[in-house]
């Protein structure tokens, strides 16, 4: 039986999303870094790095062009639909567009197993894990206040970051 056939269908709000204050000068998150505020999310889109290659047309060489490697860019974050510490999000928001533009965090999105249990039960393991860092928020939505929904408190919150990374196995906390 593979990992992906042990692993069953993965639930909703398996996405944890922890922030933190960027403590290393390169705006990588340290081991030393201070967790401001954490949410769980039932969707987030927008993980990934596109590299723009860079075409150089040689004389005399008529097959094709040279591909040198070139910028790589950030898509920006989307996280959709979650619970947390609106006012703590809320806040960070805006300090950011009151002119605070140093105040980036650091974010780590982890996603767990179907493992049953509550969100800090040791049997529920860490599956994949994705660094944002120097993260800066550009749009922060709330949910619609209606007595018959059954909305969550944050809508959308969407992140653009400086650099993707993805820890190899074994590195997710």
């Amino acid at each position: 039986m593979s990992d992906w056939q042990r692993l069953g269908p993965l639930t909703v709000f398996n996405f944890d999303v922890v922030f933190s204050e960027v403590t290393l000068p390169d705006g990588g998150i340290g081991s030393g870094g201070i967790k401001l505020c954490d949410a769980q999310f039932s969707e987030i889109t927008g993980l990934e790095a596109t590299m723009e290659p860079k075409v150089i047309k040689e004389g005399g060489r008529n097959f094709g062009a040279i591909q040198r490697v070139g910028l790589v860019t950030f898509a920006t974050v989307v996280l959709k639909r979650g619970i947390g510490r609106i006012d703590d999000l809320w806040r960070w928001f805006e300090l950011v567009a009151g002119g605070s533009y140093s105040k980036r965090l650091s974010a780590v999105i982890t996603m767990y197993g179907p493992e049953e249990g509550p969100r800090d039960h040791p049997e529920r393991k860490p599956i994949y894990q994705w660094r944002l860092h120097r993260a800066l928020p550009t749009k922060f939505k709330t949910a619609d206040f209606n007595a018959t929904s059954t909305n969550v408190g944050i809508e959308e919150l969407h992140i653009a970051h400086e650099g993707l990374e993805m820890p190899r196995a074994g590195g997710a906390r």
